[in-house]
């Protein structure tokens, strides 16, 4: 009789084997393909006037700094809508809210907005904030829009990582006297801070990436705000941001100012994760030091 201990090899082990790495080598070729193939044909359109100025048909020369701008414009403005209202309802969920209907309604209309198609989103938006609101094609009209579409990440990544404290935490804490709040807010969110963080910078790369909703709100327009003083009214006006730059060049023909553009968002989003990395491996790190 064989010990249990002992590996016994089975052909299907190895044809299991073989199966993973061919995946793992193929996810990462597909990868490595796609970003070699817009590098070639888009490297030739990138230099300092591409980057650092706007379209000009007077002039005949193409830029994205408009497009930039915009996309800023988009991320920041999600950003502070979404971030505290995502983390809120995330925090009431796991830490004050009882099981029952009204919690099982809200994490399956979380659920449901997850997987509501982007044009969908748009199209609510357009009808909603551009028209009901009277915002228009405006940034904030698109960045209203795009916090609906993030919502869900945040909410859901960071419950997850709010459930992963250790409930002795709460209880010794508890014990010691501190009240709900203080709990939460000193030792909960620190702790699970790495997967809050993880949250925002994965809802940045959705709102990156976004095209569709943004053609029905936020517009095309690749113009800069007119002064310092036109910076916050900006907000109030049509904004294109990469991704619409990059469809508007591709439909009408464009190709070298597509992929330019194509390799600047390729960029971007392998910052973005990188920088995922970073901030995740410091915080694991410095929460190992503390514990």
């Amino acid at each position: 009789m064989e010990s249990l201990y002992v590996k016994k090899k089975r052909p299907s082990d190895a044809i299991l084997s073989g199966l993973i790495y061919f995946s793992g080598i193929l996810t990462t070729a597909l990868l490595a393909g796609i970003i070699i193939y817009i590098a070639v044909n888009g490297i030739g359109s990138i230099d300092p006037t591409f980057l650092t100025t706007i379209k000009s048909v007077a002039k005949g020369t193409f830029g994205i700094l408009g497009y930039m701008v915009n996309t800023l414009y988009i991320i920041v403005i999600t950003l502070l809508i979404a971030t505290p209202v995502g983390i809120g309802a995330a925090v009431y969920l796991t830490e004050y809210a009882k099981r029952g209907r009204l919690v099982s309604f809200i994490e399956f209309a979380t659920e449901t907005l997850s997987g509501i198609p982007s044009i969908i989103f748009g199209l609510f938006g357009m009808a909603f904030f551009g028209q009901t609101c009277h915002m228009g094609f405006s940034v904030l009209c698109g960045s209203l829009t795009l916090t609906l579409m993030i919502l869900p990440i945040i909410i859901r990544t960071t419950q997850e990582s709010l459930k992963t404290v250790p409930e002795s935490y709460r209880l010794g804490a508890l014990g010691m006297g501190a009240e709900k709040w203080r709990i939460i807010r000193t030792i909960v969110i620190p702790s699970s801070l790495q997967g809050i963080v993880t949250a925002v910078i994965l809802a940045v790369g959705r709102i990156v990436g976004e095209s569709a909703a943004l053609l029905f709100t936020a517009g095309s327009s690749y113009l800069l705000p007119k002064s310092a003083a036109g910076i916050f009214p900006h907000i109030m006006e049509s904004g294109g941001t990469l991704t619409i730059g990059l469809y508007l060049e591709m439909s009408e023909g464009n190709k070298a100012n597509a992929f330019g553009i194509a390799l600047v968002l390729i960029v971007l989003v392998l910052a973005i994760n990188a920088l995922t990395k970073l901030v995740t491996g410091r915080i694991a790190k410095k929460q190992g030091k503390q514990n």
